[in-house]
């Protein structure tokens, strides 16, 4: 499937300077990899749509435009068969569990030295599951796993709705954003409360919210 041993390797992050750091590490781990980087959820859209060969997409959890999970639920829906693998400062052993549940392939806090990284990211191309090695991973937790597998069904549309209507968003600013019928809006809406099992837009939020906060400490309430 690829020329040689070449791997693309997308690094999704809004800090020029971690990228770089990021970047530097890959180089020297892989005899022929190319590194792309994009610094918001859209550009890492607008890469992936242009690339259909990336193997390997690092996303930063707190990147503009996305909180909490919604950017790695947003990838994992839009393009599932693209492996994710979450770099963040947040090493809470939820917040890691979170990531597997919806998806990622793999976890690397940013602390973790350049031979970790290297480490991990070889494991995840090769088709593995990298989780830091001294993380305790306790029973999860039923109701938030449960919560978890709910809010991965999502469409990577419906994902987007969510994140808008956490946000205040009212169902004509949703539309126009993203550039559909406030009947679409609408539809997506109850899909949306179906799929979580929810009655109202407002337990929706507090669905969200509940995957997104309580998961983040020091982080000023929304």
């Amino acid at each position: 499937m690829h020329h040689s041993d070449g791997y693309r390797i997308l690094i999704a992050d809004d800090h020029p300077l971690f990228r770089d750091a990021l970047k530097h590490a890959l180089s020297g781990a892989f005899a022929d990899v190319e590194i792309l980087e994009a610094g918001t959820i859209e550009e890492m859209t607008e890469r992936i749509e242009a690339d259909s060969e990336i193997d390997l997409v690092l996303l930063d959890l707190a990147m503009p435009g996305v909180r909490g999970f919604s950017g790695l639920l947003f990838l994992r829906a839009q393009y599932p068969s693209v492996p994710v693998v979450v770099v963040s400062a947040h090493e809470e052993p939820a917040v890691v569990q979170r990531c597997l549940e919806f998806g990622a392939s793999g976890f690397i806090p940013k602390s973790t030295d350049v031979e970790g990284i290297r480490q991990a990211v070889g494991e995840v191309l090769a088709g593995g599951v990298w989780t830091p090695p001294n993380l305790d991973l306790g029973p999860a937790d039923e109701d938030e796993a449960q919560l978890s597998a709910r809010l991965a069904t999502l469409t990577p549309q419906q994902v987007r709705v969510l994140m808008m209507l956490s946000e205040g968003l009212l169902n004509k600013q949703i539309a126009y954003e993203l550039g559909v019928s406030e009947a679409t809006v609408k539809a997506h809406v109850s899909a949306i409360l179906q799929k979580l099992g929810v009655e109202s837009r407002t337990q929706a939020v507090i669905a969200a919210s509940r995957i997104e906060a309580g998961q983040w400490p020091g982080d000023p309430p929304a």
